[in-house]
């Protein structure tokens, strides 16, 4: 319970001064009869009723305290606080040619720090729809928009490469851009994003880059592109199996390419950004980035009703001083 006008409280200073001059001269304010001795009266007990005597004068001084506290107005507060949340639909597109293998950037290789990454951003959103996919020489959609996080998590740990997934290797910019571009064209969110994540250069696919970024700025989506690893010569390593049966890894010589002009149109075509991941721990600051530009938008209503219950203490005012009323004319009468 709170009060809303404690000012009120400082007629509690007049209220006691009463009670207190009171106290101290009621002997002169009583009618009373002088005897000559009062050896008689030292074995006389005094009655219930006269100990009783003051009672009418306190119930008085009591509810003056009630309306003061009336007066106080005493209020409780009942808050309602609305959240509106206005999410985001994301699309992520992976590259999982072979050349995310190259063993160039933390934990593992390019393919590894990309997941890891990937999940940690996932995490960190609250009510935003994400859906990935993965793309090689062609594109597959692994999980669609969903707000299924745990799901999402999980589909993203199995990730493996094209060699691996026994897909057409290849690098197929355009066909992923599209596909990407595809889940979100129903989208009714605010704002839709594509983050496009390659170590490549388009190779593969049938649809051409150029188009499928007209098709994606046709649908006014949004693209963070990032370029993974770091151009020249590297080696791959393959996996192959011995004479035993056991896996052997070897190398073999790799240039690595960004199409760094490609990716940075896509980017500013669209009203978007382009990064460049090239060190062992730079993808972690990239998506801290991208994740500080798109942030979900919450609005919080916050309603606060409040409750009046000056009522009760006016109620109690009244029954104590109808009581000291009744008291003071009835059982407690004083005479003459």
């Amino acid at each position: 319970m709170m009060w809303q006008s404690t000012w009120a409280f400082l007629f509690f200073i007049p209220l006691a001064f009463i009670a207190v001059w009171v106290f101290f001269n009621k002997k002169k304010m009583r009618p009373s009869l002088q005897y000559s001795a009062l050896k008689q009266l030292q074995n006389v007990h005094p009655t219930l009723k006269t100990r009783l005597m003051n009672l009418p004068f306190a119930l008085k001084i009591l509810s003056g305290v009630f309306l003061v506290m009336a007066l106080a107005r005493p209020q409780t507060s009942d808050t309602l606080v609305k959240k509106n949340v206005e999410g985001i639909d994301i699309v992520i597109a992976l590259d999982i040619s072979d050349s995310m293998l190259i063993e160039d950037m933390k934990p593992l290789n390019r393919l590894e720090a990309a997941k890891e990454t990937i999940s940690q951003f996932v995490k960190k959103r609250i009510s935003d729809r994400i859906g990935v996919i993965i793309f090689a020489g062609e594109s597959f959609t692994l999980v669609p928009l969903t707000l299924d996080y745990e799901l999402l998590l999980s589909r993203v740990s199995e990730i493996t490469t094209a060699q691996q997934a026994r897909i057409k290797d290849g690098t197929a910019i355009g066909v992923a851009l599209a596909n990407a571009s595809g889940r979100l064209k129903e989208s009714t969110a605010k704002s839709r994003v594509i983050i496009f994540m390659t170590d490549g250069e388009n190779n593969s696919g049938t649809i051409d880059p150029l188009t499928a970024l007209e098709i994606a700025k046709g649908y006014g989506l949004k693209i963070y592109s990032i370029g993974i690893g770091r151009d020249g010569p590297t080696r791959i390593p393959i996996y192959q199996r011995d004479v035993f049966g056991n896996r052997v890894k070897t190398y073999q010589p790799f240039e690595s390419t960004v199409n760094e002009t490609l990716l940075a149109k896509m980017a500013s075509d669209t009203g978007g950004k382009y990064f460049r991941a090239s060190r062992e721990d730079s993808l972690e600051g990239v998506f801290k980035e991208i994740d500080s530009l798109e942030k979900t938008k919450i609005d919080v209503n916050k309603f606060t009703k409040y409750s009046e219950h000056f009522q009760k203490f006016v109620s109690m005012a009244l029954v104590s001083y109808a009581l000291s009323w009744l008291l003071s004319v009835t059982w407690l009468r004083r005479l003459p």
